[in-house]
């Protein structure tokens, strides 16, 4: 039953809420800190190079399997119970990570933490519209939404904090202490609704399945899809299974009466449209905090710490704009803040695809601002659009849903921007060293070598010492090339989304004003 408008709000939900906002937060955070430390972890704990980067996947993929079940689980355990449990379990799961001795034992630990925190994302977003009447949404959302798009910005400063001045355990026990706190402030703070144990019973035991296999295998393809040029047995074999087990795990959903995930909702044209838009949102997002300290490491050479530095600063904007993206929520037009937010997230993105080997923080401080004032504007809007109006029985099926896209669509987005890197690097490389071959002094300018030489004629023969000179620069160049091919379509996409702005239309007004 939806809350009346009329429902006096206590401030125990207020703190209640607050710390399944930290929650959430501590689970998104902790994929950018850990990232920041896993050279550190490799020599540790001895662990092969080509196996390093499955500390970030078996979170990854226990994570995007748990976003969609957590509709079924809190009708299962309710949101205090399954929110106690969730902290609970990243919390111990946290304390396992720091304990682990060789990389088996810590993948456990991070598959577990990966899906207690996946779990406890779309919890905010349903409580928003459970715990809270009308007039309160958009403060309370807001709050969820910086909480939710801030973790991923100033997760490259805190673990480059950590990485330089402390171990790597220390990745991990930074969450013991605080989710301790929250669990212990939710099991006082929310309300106490009855679990629903009977739903055991009737469990789809092969949805569930079917479900986590699509989810995993999507994962695992987009993650090592790029690497391998899209081909190799082990991809074809990923890319069979997941569209496969997606159909299936579809039909089961829509035919069972009571299934893990209800895909239903989906039949409402504007929950659809929040869904989309919750999807691009996160390809910008998540690309864009995982291009910039690319960019910084690898052609600046900075420090993961110095990367913070940079990257803080669209943390900061978020902070900056909120209050005002909250009064702009209440009073305009939620196509015209929409249309807003993502032409500015557009060309946050945009300017960003003009860099050179040298442009730093002067030159990457006004795209993060856009980027950063443009980010609340973009969920605000889209998740009233998608949840507003869902009954509280569906809420949190819905909102997990909702969230699932946002993390889809980084995953997806980060694939893309692998596959560029890893397709046009070359491409760009063999051009320039062509181009600087015929004496092409833009070609040199790109590079950042002294223009003396080139007067567009044919340099001829090139000594060894010479070539060893200017390759690592010619690589520096294509790559800084790659990485604005990058920006420029992501932007591009974001420009793309406005065409479907006027399907919006509907009789979706501001909140009522408090």
């Amino acid at each position: 039953m939806k809350q009346g408008d009329d429902i006096a709000v206590t401030p125990s939900a207020w703190i209640g809420f607050l710390a399944l906002c930290f929650g959430m937060f501590m689970a998104i955070l902790d994929i950018q800190i850990v990232a920041s430390s896993l050279p550190d972890i490799q020599t540790a704990l001895y662990i092969p190079k080509d196996k390093l980067s499955w500390i970030q996947t078996a979170y990854l993929i226990a994570e995007v399997i748990a976003i969609p079940l957590t509709g079924w689980l809190t009708r299962l355990l309710s949101l205090r119970g399954l929110f106690m449990a969730a902290a609970s379990g990243f919390t111990l799961a946290s304390l396992g990570c720091a304990l682990s001795n060789h990389l088996g034992l810590l993948l456990f630990f991070r598959a577990v933490q990966g899906f207690c925190g996946g779990a406890l994302i779309p919890m905010v977003f349903t409580a928003v519209f459970t715990l809270f009447p009308q007039r309160w949404h958009i403060l309370a959302t807001t709050i969820g939404g910086v909480s939710a798009v801030l973790a991923p910005t100033i997760g490259p400063v805190l673990g480059g904090y950590i990485t330089e001045n402390y171990s790597w355990h220390w990745l991990f026990l930074v969450n013991i202490a605080p989710g301790i706190l929250v669990v212990i402030i939710a099991a006082w703070a929310l309300r106490r609704d009855k679990p629903n144990w009977g739903l055991w019973a009737r469990l789809d035991y092969l949805a569930l399945l079917l479900a986590a296999l699509c989810l995993s295998s999507l994962e695992l393809v987009l993650k090592e899809g790029p690497k391998n040029n899209w081909s190799g047995l082990f991809i074809i074999i990923l890319l069979i299974i997941c569209p496969l087990t997606g159909t299936m795990a579809i039909r089961r959903c829509l035919s069972h009466p009571e299934p893990i995930i209800d895909l239903h909702c989906f039949a409402d044209r504007y929950f659809s449209l929040g869904c989309f838009y919750s999807f691009v949102l996160g390809i910008g997002l998540y690309s864009s905090v995982y291009l910039l300290p690319l960019y910084l490491a690898f052609v600046r050479m900075h420090t993961p710490f110095e990367i913070g530095k940079v990257m803080i600063v669209m943390g900061v904007a978020q902070l900056a704009v909120s209050p005002f993206a909250a009064i702009a929520e209440k009073r305009l037009n939620p196509l015209l803040l929409t249309g807003i937010g993502y032409a500015l997230f557009a060309a946050g993105l945009i300017s960003n695809g003009f860099a050179t080997y040298k442009t730093d923080f002067d030159g990457l401080f006004w795209p993060q601002i856009l980027r950063g004032s443009a980010m609340l504007l973009c969920l605000l809007p889209t998740t009233r659009l998608a949840l507003e109006g869902q009954s509280e029985i569906l809420m949190p099926n819905a909102s997990g849903l909702f969230n699932l896209m946002r993390t889809l669509g980084g995953a997806i987005g980060i694939a893309l921007v692998d596959t560029i890197l890893e397709q046009r690097g070359p491409v760009h490389g063999a051009e320039l060293t062509a181009r600087l071959m015929a004496g092409d002094p833009n070609a040199a300018r790109i590079v950042g070598l002294p223009l003396a030489r080139f007067h567009n004629v044919p340099l001829g023969p090139i000594d060894q010492a010479t070539k060893d000179l200017v390759n690592p620069l010619v690589e520096r160049a294509a790559l800084t090339l790659s990485f604005n091919e990058a920006w420029l379509i992501i932007g591009m996409l974001f420009i793309l989304t406005l065409t479907l702005l006027p399907l919006m239309r509907r009789p979706l007004t501001g909140a009522t004003p408090s």
